[in-house]
């Protein structure tokens, strides 16, 4: 029974001891990982970041104020005939570009050839019957003054003269009315323009009761119009005050004007519903490209700016702030600076504050740079800098 009990104790103590020392290894593992966790990270001695910067730069800058629109023909007309007739000749092709006076259509002109011919036949026997009234006249007269005839055989032949020379007249208008039946069975552009497609086709019958054959409009030049609203009238008048307001246009996506031309209407009231006033802006058009209906953007430059500062546009990122960049200063050291963004011209934007003339910001690997980095500058032409990378703000 004593050895059961020894052999008892033994086991209790040797769970004990066990106990101990695992109780002191974890007390040890705490210590040594609360201590790994509290220590600094190993600084880097990675080599320094190349950086391509430019120059911050001041300079004078058009101001426009910008307006989505559409195009509109200057002239545009609904192509009728005069005359009744079949058409025989399409003499240009649907979608066709026009000089002014070109022919267009024909219609059967052997009726009013006819016409006219018969009217020019009435005129040569009304032309007979004058020449013999007037003879006639003059020797009744000659007879009357030598006593051989009456007065009113002399009042009748010179009746007879005016009547003669009335149906005369009557046969030239009917001539001239004639030629123009003739001239209207050509249908000719009456401007120069382009064709749209055709309603009536070869061996159709045309009539003067509102038969449409097809449309021509004008567009070179063509109209852009827009609305500006009653906030920007007076600028706008100022502006006109001193001289014509010249206005670009943009079409999609485009970054730089693809056609220019000037403001030439500005309606003559400010709609109560909208609060904005209808414009157009004469515009150039001298490859046709540019279609009524057409949606675009409208630029009108209103004045000029001096001493605006820009940057180029691929610097600047955003965050929760707003708009920053990434300055080289002191040591060649990354600052990063909230700046207002003003407006855009071309590759560069303008910055109200922020920066100033001369300063160096990065254009490029803008997702390897943090504030306080130090970095090796290197200085890229201005309007040269590198596209914008994805990310890099």
């Amino acid at each position: 029974m004593s050895r059961a009990i020894a052999t008892k104790s033994t086991r209790w103590a040797f769970v004990f001891a066990a106990g101990v020392a695992l109780g002191a290894g974890a007390v040890l593992f705490l210590v040594e990982g609360g201590s790994r966790a509290a220590a600094p990270p190993p600084k880097t001695t990675g080599r320094t970041v190349e950086v391509p910067v430019a120059p911050v730069v001041k300079e004078t800058v058009p101001l426009y104020l910008e307006y989505v629109g559409t195009t509109d023909a200057i002239r545009s007309v609904a192509l009728q005939a005069q005359v009744t007739g079949y058409l025989v000749r399409q003499a240009a092709p649907d979608g066709s570009d026009m000089t002014a006076g070109a022919l267009l259509y024909r219609i059967d002109p052997r009726s009013y050839q006819a016409a006219l011919d018969q009217a020019r036949a009435q005129a040569e026997r009304d032309q007979a019957a004058l020449d013999y009234a007037r003879a006639n006249h003059r020797r009744n007269r000659e007879m009357k003054q030598a006593g051989s005839v009456s007065v009113d055989t002399l009042q009748q032949s010179t009746s007879t003269e005016y009547q003669a020379s009335a149906a005369l007249t009557a046969d030239r208008a009917a001539i001239e009315t004639a030629q123009l039946n003739l001239a209207y069975t050509e249908i000719r552009a009456p401007f120069a323009g382009r064709l749209g497609i055709s309603q009536v086709y070869e061996g159709g019958l045309i009539t003067t009761a509102g038969t449409q054959i097809n449309t021509l409009v004008q567009l070179d030049p063509i109209y852009a119009t827009f609305n500006p609203p009653d906030t920007d009238l007076p600028k706008i008048q100022e502006r006109l005050a001193a001289g014509p307001i010249p206005a670009e246009v943009l079409v999609g996506q485009a970054a730089k004007p693809q056609y220019r031309g000037g403001l030439t209407i500005l309606d003559n009231s400010v709609g109560r519903g909208t609060g904005t006033i209808m414009a157009r802006a004469t515009i150039d058009n001298p490859s046709r490209r540019l279609l009524p209906g057409q949606f675009i953007r409208v630029r009108l430059h209103i004045a000029d700016q001096p001493g605006t500062l820009l940057v180029p546009q691929v610097a600047v990122g955003s965050n929760q702030l707003g708009k920053y960049l990434y300055i080289v200063g002191s040591q060649d050291r990354i600052e990063q600076r909230q700046v207002t963004v003003s407006g855009k011209f071309g590759s560069m934007v303008a910055v109200s504050h922020g920066v100033a003339e001369g300063e160096r910001v990065v254009v490029g690997n803008l997702l390897q740079i943090g504030p306080g980095m130090p970095v090796k500058p290197v200085p890229v032409p201005v309007g040269k800098e590198p596209g914008t990378q994805k990310g890099g703000g």
